[in-house]
């Protein structure tokens, strides 16, 4: 089957190369090939895809133009509700949960004549960095299958790698989008907090979590985020930001993170030297900046965020709906089976550790302090955003490690995000795109910006893309 990117899939219908239908199928069909090797697809909507696709060929036929994302195939990470489709944020509370309406960042999609074709699979409500901690297994990477794809969107960056669909919709909390970018070699990208709504979408910390893209090249994700930002009604917390144009000049002075580039195995630190080195020639400046309050952003992320967690989870009770434990005798037995028998090992941790955090004797100690570092941290960048345009750095301290290789160490689970969870704190705008790593693995380069400054943000991303060796090896599957 043909790969396209959305341009090359909008031509090859306009020119009716490709009836949509086709299109639709071709990408169907290619689960069925490659999905029992990758494990990244956890529903199919098949027949509700196929009848989208019928109705944009029959637009097409009747001679009506079709706007640039129309019949175009994607995925969603399955976080995403869409009405009479299974649900299960990758759970067994949920495995059996059908969404009786359609989150507002699908239904934008809907809206300009995308079509979903599949549900993908993650870390149990987004709670890991390698889609290892699903409940229904975990996902491979199509580069290299004894590797993990990342997490927690791990399901949604192999679908895209695999050509399950065009792109992909995913959530990003401390890097959930970036981190199997880079990991995958395709380019994720986080915006700034609020600009996309998380109406619809599974809690999993509502103070970080952000609607997400992955997709093959920079103007891919640029095109699908421009359809699902802007306000909605049914979430307080969007902003009213500037539309995301193609327009803005490129940014040209960066500042590359010093925290960032710590502890680097010294291969994959000459690789990023490397691509500093030929943005320098190309024309742009680059020079280091020090964020100092960045080494305390991640055991501050670990505390806020199992915190906002074990608030979250409380209402999977198996009362109001999702799975219920049938050995409980009463209400309080209910509760504590329900949540033992089908939360899994990494929820039910978060769980235990926020709750904690957020106790009479401990708050003070924790959480209150995490969040002043959390000020710390936006501080720290708002002052390197007064010096450069646009941050940038790795995305992730090493390339994709193989499924079981951190099994039986959480901290070191939890380090893989040292790169990306500050964003999240900040609440800024961030991008990863390949770049070619060690024996062809996949390295991901984070550029940063200030908040609602995506427009920037991308123009930077773009022109690196075009500068940068990001041409990796062919997926062989």
């Amino acid at each position: 089957m043909n790969h396209y990117d959305i341009q090359g899939a909008h031509d090859a219908l306009v020119d009716r190369l490709v009836s949509c239908v086709d299109l639709v199928q071709q990408h169907l069909d290619r689960i069925d090939e490659v999905d029992d090797t990758v494990h990244a697809v956890l529903s199919r909507l098949d027949e509700s895809a196929l009848a989208l696709a019928a109705k944009v060929d029959a637009k097409i036929a009747a001679g009506e133009k079709i706007g640039l994302l129309e019949g175009i195939p994607f995925t969603a990470k399955d976080m995403f509700l869409i009405t009479g489709t299974r649900t299960t944020a990758a759970s067994q509370i949920l495995k059996d949960f059908v969404a009786p309406y359609t989150s507002t960042a699908i239904a934008k999609l809907e809206a300009a004549g995308s079509i979903c074709i599949a549900k993908v699979n993650q870390d149990e409500y987004g709670h890991g960095s390698s889609t290892e901690h699903s409940s229904f297994g975990p996902t491979h990477n199509p580069r290299h299958l004894n590797s993990v794809p990342g997490g927690s969107s791990g399901g949604s960056a192999a679908a895209v790698v695999a050509g399950i669909g065009i792109f992909s919709v995913a959530t990003d909390t401390g890097g959930s989008v970036r981190q199997p970018a880079a990991y995958t070699g395709v380019v994720g990208l986080k915006p700034t907090y609020g600009l996309v709504s998380r109406y619809g979408v599974i809690s999993m910390v509502s103070s970080f979590d952000t609607v997400g893209v992955l997709a093959n090249t920079v103007i891919d994700a640029r095109s699908v985020m421009a359809v699902m930002a802007g306000q909605d009604a049914h979430d307080a917390t969007t902003i009213d930001a500037p539309a995301i144009r193609t327009d803005a000049e490129v940014p040209k002075k960066l500042g590359i993170v010093k925290e960032y580039m710590h502890g680097l195995d010294p291969k994959v630190a000459a690789e990023y030297e490397r691509a500093y080195e030929t943005l320098r020639q190309a024309g742009w400046v680059v020079e280091e900046v020090s964020l100092p309050k960045l080494n305390q952003a991640l055991p501050a992320y670990y505390i806020l965020t199992p915190s906002e967690i074990s608030s979250n989870l409380e209402r999977y009770d198996g009362v109001r709906y999702g799975s219920a434990s049938t050995e409980s005798h009463d209400l309080t037995s209910s509760y504590m089976m329900t949540r033992g028998e089908f939360f899994g090992e990494e929820a039910q941790s978060r769980i235990l550790a926020g709750t904690y955090a957020l106790s009479a004797g401990y708050y003070d100690a924790y959480y209150k302090k995490a969040m002043q570092v959390r000020t710390l941290v936006i501080k720290d960048f708002a002052e390197a955003f007064g010096e450069y345009d646009v941050l940038v750095g790795p995305t992730a301290p090493s390339p994709a490690f193989e499924i079981g290789a951190h099994s039986s160490n959480p901290v070191e689970m939890y380090l893989i995000d040292i790169m990306t969870v500050s964003a999240n704190l900040a609440g800024i705008p961030a991008i990863s795109i390949p770049i070619a790593g060690p024996e062809h693995l996949p390295l991901g380069l984070q550029f940063l910006a200030p908040q609602q400054h995506e427009s920037e943000l991308l123009a930077c991303a773009a022109a690196a893309e075009a500068t940068l060796d990001t041409k990796l090896a062919e997926v062989s599957l």
